[in-house]
């Protein structure tokens, strides 16, 4: 394991040095000491042409039992907090926007964003997004937390799914490391890190794979 000073993280802008760790595709990544973010070296990132490949291989409509079950792991615990007078968002829907049909069929509305298989850019404010295994893909995460954080209302619900790491030694043989359009991975620190700078608290922290968050007013966030 060594130290580089080269760049800064992408997400909260920390200069370095920076801890390296291997997955176990052998890409090389760079671990920030302030933030806790783990983000693949440049070189090791997938064009936009493989990228697409990838995703349009991805088994997941509503037919599919496995995979229903693993959207209700985000879906279930926002329900309480939704009405049918809201307005939604599937933030990363890919090809089949099952998360958006389970929605409906609940009796909510829910539209569709994806960059590559629903492009037009959303026009907020939502009254809740649902991010669903999307923010691992995030090349220039501060820009895109950024631009996805500005999406809610005050008050609005962001629900944020993705498999958080723990310790080096694990991520070093972790299978959800293994895609290789999964480029930046989170801590519980880091989550920190995004709720303080793009003005979110936590309302559920029962599973670690999922974050419901809501968005502060002005007001609120200057009492912080």
């Amino acid at each position: 394991m060594t130290l580089l000073r080269e760049a800064s993280c992408p997400l909260c802008g920390a200069p370095g040095p920076f801890t390296t760790v291997v997955d176990v595709r052998k890409r090389r990544h760079r671990v920030c000491g302030r933030c806790k973010l783990i983000f693949v070296e440049a070189e090791f990132l997938p064009s936009p042409e493989a990228e697409r490949e990838r995703y349009a291989k991805h088994q997941n409509g509503p037919e599919d039992a496995g995979y229903v079950a693993f959207l209700r792991q985000a879906i279930d615990p926002a329900l309480p907090l939704l009405t049918p007078a809201m307005r939604g968002l599937d933030y990363g829907c890919g090809h089949t926007p099952t998360l958006c049909l389970l929605l409906e069929q609940a009796g909510l509305r829910c539209e569709k964003y994806d960059p590559f298989f629903f492009p037009e850019p959303p026009i907020g404010p939502f009254d809740y997004l649902f991010a669903t295994e999307v923010v691992e893909h995030f090349f220039h995460p501060f820009a895109e937390w950024a631009r996805m954080a500005d999406l809610p209302k005050p008050g609005g619900l962001l629900v944020v799914m993705t498999a958080p790491w723990e310790d080096l030694e694990s991520f070093r043989t972790w299978g959800y490391a293994s895609d290789e359009t999964h480029v930046v991975f989170y801590h519980r620190k880091t989550l920190e890190w995004i709720m303080a700078a793009f003005g979110f608290e936590e309302l559920d922290g029962v599973n670690p794979r999922v974050a419901l968050l809501r968005k502060r007013s002005k007001q609120d966030r200057m009492k912080v």
